[in-house]
């Protein structure tokens, strides 16, 4: 068991060390820094220039003060240090759980393999990282109590507290403690003391969840994410509230824990009865992972150990089936085989390869540097999601903030839509602009070869190229205070697109002297990042 055991959690470990690359993960460290400088929760904007003092409510706020102490002693080792530690704590809570609901043998820990490489795609420096702690915990304190375990359940008012602070997923703990009050509603035996106890804490949960800078405003975010954000045409771009994508999906068990899982719960009815909590949480939580990316880790959470217990329960009625007999080392290194084949295609073939390291490829880093150096501030337009390395690299310049960050919903909803049309349509960009008299701009190059905000910007005679690498570009104003970066760093030939960089290579082809004045400017855009 011990050797099964460490080999189920150095699958789950690797499983969760590729490189990081999300850049969210820099306006998370800004926060934290902020919090651990000032010594206060900020509760107003100061992230970016358009609405900067108007109320900013963060939920987060609790995940980014943890964070921050692991990149100050250790930096990226750091980084991956919380990864590592939250992973294992998960699933070893996990695992806990389906001791709990009555799992044996070594079926759960593969269950626990399959459902990391699930997870291992929503594990970036992340809150839901944390979110994910309380989730399993509290599913722990409930399935210990259904036992007939130890009724720990005054435990979940500091859990419930915790979680209201570090992530807008708070919810789904009352969601938990909902269905197992249902469940003691309709159990036998259950004396109506301990439906009560309950009852008095969930009120309690609450009560507590309102102590968070913000109160209830901090309560109604994902509420407001499911009736209204959802379909903000700016929110609606944002790759985690996408539909799942199976062409990423199809190898990592995802399938198999989306068919498995009901077809064992339901092979388990029948020789046992229904558990009601289970098929509460299956039809929940599949039909969120079904939704949206954003809840895929979620769901692999959920089912794991039910799953595992299903499981285990299915394969002790089959005399054929290696991991619930023959020898212990026998059944050890089938289960631990298992987990590492499982995994093999994984690791392979999606995400960044496994290292402790940062994906810089999404980070304007040496933007940021040439903007340093460049002397340019001002009024800056950008990408949103750009907008948290900027914090990181710029904050508290008040000069070098940006127009919006990684939290585009803190922006007005109006302001949303003129900045969304801005991206697309020249007239557009002209109207925001003429409203806020922007100084400079920086856009991600990721998708230059789409027609958007870089071929507008190119087109435009009073913005200049100053900087392109193929992260991102930065554009000042030829006019203003940006008028001596323009004359001094403005390209004359390179374009920031894509399509504007196909005409300047053919026009480059017919032209001999165009071509030797292009190389002259491709060599300085290569030594400058």
């Amino acid at each position: 068991m011990v050797f099964a055991v460490a080999v189920t959690a150095a699958c789950i470990l690797y499983s969760v060390s590729f490189q990081l690359y999300d850049a969210d993960a820099w306006q998370h460290l800004a926060v934290g820094r902020a919090i651990w400088q000032t010594r206060a929760v900020p509760t107003t904007n100061l992230w970016t220039w358009p609405t900067l003092g108007e109320t900013n409510v963060n939920p987060s706020w609790g995940f980014s003060a943890l964070l921050w102490p692991f990149w100050a002693l250790g930096g990226v080792p750091g980084l991956f240090a919380w990864r590592w530690l939250s992973t294992l704590l998960v699933f070893g809570l996990l695992w806990r759980v389906a001791r709990r609901l009555g799992a044996r043998g070594l079926a759960p820990l593969v269950v626990l393999a399959v459902a990391a490489l699930v997870y291992r795609q929503r594990s970036q420096i992340r809150p839901e990282t944390l979110a994910s702690v309380w989730f399993a915990l509290t599913l722990l304190i409930l399935e210990t109590r259904r036992s007939g375990g130890a009724d720990r359940t005054p435990w979940l008012i500091p859990i419930a507290w915790a979680w209201a602070n570090t992530h807008v997923t708070y919810y789904l703990g009352f969601l938990l403690l909902g269905l197992h009050l249902l469940e003691d509603r309709f159990a036998r035996g259950r004396a109506p003391a301990a439906r009560l106890k309950l009852v008095r804490v969930g009120l309690a949960c609450a009560t507590v969840s309102l102590l968070n800078p913000w109160g209830w405003r901090a309560l109604v975010r994902p509420f407001a994410f499911a009736l209204s954000w959802r379909s903000d045409p700016l929110l609606a771009q944002i790759s985690e509230l996408q539909p799942v994508s199976w062409s990423l999906n199809w190898a990592n068990g995802l399938p198999a824990l989306l068919v498995g899982w009901p077809v064992l719960l339901l092979w388990r009815a029948r020789r046992r009865g229904m558990d009601r909590v289970e098929l509460a949480l299956c039809v929940i939580f599949s039909a969120l992972a079904l939704s949206g990316v954003r809840f895929i880790a979620t769901f692999a959470i959920a089912a794991a150990p039910y799953l595992g217990r299903d499981l285990s329960a299915w394969l002790g009625t089959r005399r054929w089936a290696g991991l619930g007999s023959g020898s212990p080392w026998g059944r050890a290194a089938l289960a631990s085989a298992v987990c590492v084949a499982g995994g093999l295609y994984e690791w392979t073939h999606y995400q960044p390869r496994a290292a402790v390291g940062f994906d810089m490829s999404r980070s304007p880093q040496y933007a940021c540097d040439f903007v340093a150096r460049a002397g340019i501030k001002g009024r800056a337009l950008n990408h949103f999601f750009l907008g948290g390395y900027q914090l990181w690299r710029f904050w508290p310049e008040r000069d070098r903030l940006p127009f919006m960050d990684i939290h585009p919903e803190d922006t007005p909803a109006d302001l949303r839509l003129a900045y969304v049309r801005a991206l697309n349509s020249a007239p557009a960009l002209r109207a925001l602009d003429a409203r806020f008299r922007f100084d400079w701009a920086l856009f991600s190059r990721r998708y230059a070869d789409r027609p958007g905000i870089l071929d507008i910007l190119d087109a435009e005679p009073g913005w200049a190229l100053v900087f392109a690498d193929d992260v991102a570009a930065v554009y000042v104003r030829r006019a203003g205070a940006m008028a001596q970066v323009a004359e001094r760093h403005g390209y004359r030939l390179l374009r920031g697109s894509r399509r504007g960089q196909a005409q300047l290579v053919a026009a480059c082809a017919r032209d001999s002297a165009l071509r030797a004045a292009c190389v002259a400017e491709l060599r300085r855009q290569a030594r400058e990042s």
